[in-house]
């Protein structure tokens, strides 16, 4: 009996196109035998490793591979039978079975095929996003704990991708080991939707080792919940906006040309490839949206946004200030504190970016690969929303807002932020 219904689960397995389980009441239905002999047979065949069984849940998928056998005893034990229980062909079982050979060529849909469990996730080096990245037929987007890629319906629709590059990636995110190294990562069951060509780029980029899940990302995922706190990147541009929000109830114009808040820009993020190039592209970008995006207009009516120069002939020139200094003149006049050092630090911090932006233009940079640069970035994206966070919290100090402050995501206002 226990060959006989193995080999229905088996026929299930490999025939529903998506690994799925067998649902035990079928089994009642389909064999001749009383509900405790049926038990009995089922428990035998997960003692000797012919079965798993899923109990909780979705049981029409294997979500992990790694549930011991005393574990899923203990809970097949002390459960109602066969409630919504499915049985599952065991991986020993399946390691010589001939089906398996249909799936070599897709080595993710192969993991599936062996037993894998549809949310086991594999790890990545980070360079595997820029291929989708930097090509414009994929949509790709990421907060640096979530994110997803597709191809654009305009290349979708053109005929002109061929099958194999038109992928869907539902969901990616972020993993980390014990040095906060970063790592991309995947579940199994969306990896095996992916074209076997590209299953096998993503395959060349694994990294094994002792690396978790971004605790928001597994906390959306395997949880189902929202996650606990907001991106840096997501933040920043949250800071931005509501910046510029205080502006107008001040009755001034923007502070920033741009909050970036409608398109955040998809390079502001975390480096997928520790390279000098990549880092002073970033830098780049950063300044941006910090000194160079501030708006001089913003303060003509409070403080000279140009300074008179002697040169050595004894002629005065009128030279306009940078914007940094322009900031730090405004501040001087309107905003008075016993302690300065969050000023100097937040000032200290545009003054870095700008130093870091301006250093390629004066250096002839032979571009390298350098692990340390991932640290760098970070300490810098850090200091950078600090930044701007000190600077919102300065104007929030306005009467005009204070009397019609502005709404602010809650976690932001309690500086709920990962900075992984």
């Amino acid at each position: 009996m226990l060959n006989k219904i193995y080999s229905e689960v088996e026929k299930q397995y490999f025939s529903s196109g998506d690994f799925n389980g067998l649902p035990v009441y079928n089994l009642q239905s389909n064999f001749d035998v009383i509900e405790s002999e049926l038990r009995s047979i089922i428990r035998e065949g997960i003692e000797t490793d012919v079965f798993t069984v899923e109990i909780y849940g979705n049981t029409h998928i294997k979500a992990f591979s790694k549930v011991t056998k005393e574990k899923m005893l203990e809970c097949y034990d002390t459960e109602d039978f066969p409630a919504n229980m499915c049985l599952y062909p065991h991986s020993h079982k399946l390691q010589d079975n001939p089906l398996l050979e249909k799936y070599k060529e897709a080595p993710y849909q192969f993991d599936l095929a062996k037993g894998g469990g549809q949310l086991d996730y594999n790890t990545f080096d980070l360079s595997v996003l820029e291929f989708y990245r930097n090509d414009p037929r994929y949509t790709y987007e990421t907060d640096f704990i979530h994110g997803y890629i597709c191809i654009t319906n305009e290349y979708f629709e053109s005929g002109l991708v061929p099958e194999k590059d038109q992928i869907l990636l539902k969901t990616f995110g972020f993993a980390y080991d014990d040095e906060l190294n970063r790592y991309v990562a995947v579940f199994s069951r969306y990896l095996a939707g992916l074209s076997p060509e590209h299953q096998q780029i993503w395959r060349s980029k694994e990294v094994k080792g002792n690396i978790k899940l971004h605790p928001d990302y597994y906390a959306s995922s395997i949880l189902g919940s929202w996650g606990t706190k907001l991106s840096i990147f997501e933040a920043f541009v949250q800071e931005l906006e509501i910046i510029n929000q205080m502006c107008q109830l001040m009755r001034k114009p923007f502070l920033f040309h741009n909050s970036f808040s409608q398109e955040r820009p998809k390079e502001f993020g975390f480096l997928l490839r520790p390279t000098i190039s990549e880092f002073n592209s970033f830098m780049l970008l950063l300044d941006k949206m910090m000194s160079d995006n501030l708006n001089k207009k913003f303060f003509e009516n409070d403080v000279s946004v140009e300074v008179e120069e002697e040169r050595d002939d004894g002629k005065i020139i009128i030279r306009p200030k940078g914007t940094i200094q322009i900031l730090e003149s405004w501040i001087d006049m309107y905003y008075q504190t016993p302690d300065r050092k969050h000023v100097d630090q937040m000032l200290a911090a545009f003054r870095k970016v700008r130093k870091l932006r301006q250093k390629p233009a004066h250096k002839v940079n032979v571009d390298s690969f350098d692990q340390s640069l991932f640290k760098k970035q970070r300490d810098v994206v850090i200091k950078a929303y600090d930044a701007v966070r000190t600077l919102r919290l300065m104007l929030a100090n306005h009467p005009a807002v204070m009397a019609n402050p502005p709404e602010i995501n809650d976690r932001l206002f309690k500086g709920e932020i990962w900075d992984i």
